[in-house]
C-alpha cells in the first residue's frame, strides 16, 4: 500500500513515484494536495526553498514527468534577462502538444507582450481544461530583474485568466524576495536538509549489482562516519562514494578478506577516506588522477600543482597590495615603524613587546586598516617608486571584488575606507613567491 494517495492517480503510478522520490514522501504528499485534479484550479504561485542538494529541483521534476502534468522548466541562471526567460517559456509551451516538434521564435520584448502570447499559445495547445505549471529554478536570479518581473509572475493565474501555477524554487527564504512595494504572497513550502538515515537510505539504494545490498549499505555506513560532520551535501557524498568504492572492495576482489569481514575493510579504506577529506569539494583532482593517486599509493601533494590556490594569476601591483593588506591586517600599528622604516630610532624593548604579550596575532584573527596605512606600507615593500594613480586605487577594488579583502564599515565615512585581509597565510605565501 503506497503511502502516497490520491483519487485522481491509480495506486500503481503513486507506487512508482514514491520509489523514485525516497525521504520525501510528506512533501510529495503535500504538493499532491495543493495540485489537486488537472482541471481544478490551484494556488497561482508556490514557493519551494531548501538548501543546495534537498531534493527541491528533482522532486519537481519527478513528480511532473511521472504524474505527465504539461508543465514548462526553466533556469534562470542559463536565461538571465527577462527577454530570454519569457521566450523560453513560450517556445517550451509550443513544444508540450505532440504534433509540434520545433516551436517558432517569437520576440518578447515585455510582460505586455508575453501575456498576449502566453494566452494564444494556450489556446493552441489546448491546455485550457487542465493546469499549466511553470517551474523557474534558481528563482533568486528574478531579483536582478526588473523590478515588474516577480510580481507579474506571482499574478500571472489573475493576468492572463488562465489554469497557470508558478513554481518559485529558490535556496533563500521567501522574506529576501519580498519586494518593498509588496506583491501577492505564494505559497511556501519547505525543504529540510536530508538527515543521516536519510543519506544512508538515498545512498544505499543504488548498489552496484555484483555486489550485495548488505554489502553497499556497510560500505556508505563507513562513508559517512567520517564524512557527515564535514559534508551534508548529497551530490558531493554521491560522488565521494562512486570514487572510493573500487578501495574498499580491494580486499574482497584479492581474496584476502569476505564481504562481511568489516573490520578488515576498514582498515583497508580508512587512510584513504582521510586523504578524500582534504578534497571535499574542492576537486582539486580529477577523478582519474584521484584513482591512479589511490593505485599507485603517492600523496595527495604531488598533485598540489592543481590546486586552485597553489597558483593566483593576479597583475604585479595587485599581489603587492594584498601582501601589504596582509601586512597591515596582522601587525599592530605600534610595529610599523620598526619594520617599514630604515632609520626608525632607538626603540625599547620593553615599550616595543610587554612582557607577558605572547598571543599570536593569526589566533586573534585580521584587523581592520585605513587606506592611507596600506598605501604606505606598499611604497615601503616595492623596490621601484610606485605613483598614486587611479590603477592602484582600481585594484583595491578588484581585490575586494574578489573578496581577497572585504571594506569594513559604510562609505560615507568621514576617516575614509577601511579594509580587513580575508586570505590565510599560506595563501599569502604563495603569492610572495
Amino acid at each position: 500500500m503506497p503511502n502516497l494517495e490520491h483519487p485522481a492517480y491509480p495506486a500503481a503510478t503513486l507506487l512508482h513515484l514514491e520509489s523514485l522520490v525516497p525521504c520525501r514522501e510528506s512533501q510529495v504528499s503535500m504538493l499532491l494536495s495543493i495540485f489537486g485534479e488537472r482541471q481544478q484550479f490551484t494556488f497561482p504561485s508556490i514557493f519551494i526553498y531548501g538548501h543546495t542538494s534537498s531534493g527541491k529541483t528533482y522532486v519537481i521534476q519527478t513528480l511532473l514527468n511521472t504524474l505527465r502534468l504539461p508543465h514548462v522548466f526553466v533556469n534562470c541562471v542559463e536565461y538571465f534577462t527577462s527577454r530570454l526567460l519569457l521566450e523560453e517559456i513560450l517556445i517550451q509551451l509550443q513544444n508540450c502538444s505532440s504534433e509540434t516538434k520545433h516551436a517558432s521564435h517569437v520576440p518578447c520584448d515585455t510582460f505586455n507582450d508575453f501575456v498576449r502570447l502566453f494566452k494564444q499559445a494556450v489556446t493552441c495547445q489546448d491546455l485550457q481544461d487542465q493546469t499549466l505549471y511553470i517551474v523557474l529554478d534558481r528563482a533568486e536570479q528574478l531579483r536582478e530583474m526588473e523590478a515588474n518581473i516577480l510580481p507579474a509572475f506571482l499574478r500571472l493565474q489573475e493576468l492572463t485568466d488562465r489554469n497557470v501555477t508558478v513554481v518559485l524554487l529558490s535556496e533563500i527564504v521567501w522574506e529576501l524576495f519580498r519586494p518593498s512595494t509588496g506583491c501577492f504572497e505564494p505559497f511556501t513550502l519547505y525543504f529540510p536538509d536530508y538527515s543521516i538515515g536519510h543519506l544512508q537510505k538515498i545512498l544505499s539504494h543504488n548498489h552496484p549489482p555484483e555486489y550485495s545490498a548488505d554489502f553497499y549499505a556497510a560500505y556508505i555506513n563507513i562513508l559517512l562516519g567520517v564524512f557527515y560532520m564535514v559534508c551534508r551535501d548529497l551530490k558531493e557524498l554521491q560522488h565521494l562514494a562512486v570514487l572510493n568504492f573500487s578501495k574498499y572492495c580491494e580486499p574482497v576482489v584479492r581474496g584476502e578478506a569476505n564481504e562481511r569481514d568489516t573490520r578488515k575493510l576498514w582498515k583497508n579504506i580508512e587512510p584513504h577516506l582521510k586523504k578524500a577529506m582534504q578534497t571535499v569539494y574542492l576537486r582539486e583532482i580529477s577523478s582519474s588522477q584521484w584513482e591512479r593517486l589511490q593505485r599507485d599509493g603517492g600523496e595527495l601533494g604531488q598533485f598540489k600543482g592543481l590546486s586552485a590556490h597553489a597558483h593566483v594569476e593576479l597583475p604585479y601591483y595587485s599581489k603587492f597590495l594584498l601582501i601589504a593588506a596582509y601586512l597591515a591586517s596582522y601587525n599592530p600599528v605600534r610595529t610599523d615603524k620598526r619594520f617599514f622604516l630604515k632609520h626608525h630610532g632607538k626603540i625599547k624593548k620593553t615599550n616595543f613587546m610587554k612582557k607577558h604579550e605572547k598571543t599570536s596575532n593569526h589566533l586573534l584573527g585580521p584587523k581592520p586598516f585605513p587606506l592611507d596605512r596600506l598605501l604606505a606600507i606598499l611604497y615601503s615593500i616595492v623596490d621601484n617608486r610606485v605613483a598614486p594613480t587611479a590603477n592602484i586605487f582600481s585594484q583595491i577594488t578588484s581585490l575586494v571584488t574578489l573578496q581577497l579583502l572585504s571594506m569594513v564599515g559604510h562609505n560615507d565615512q568621514l576617516d575614509g575606507p577601511r579594509y580587513k585581509c580575508t586570505v590565510s597565510l599560506d595563501f599569502i605565501r604563495a603569492v610572495a613567491r
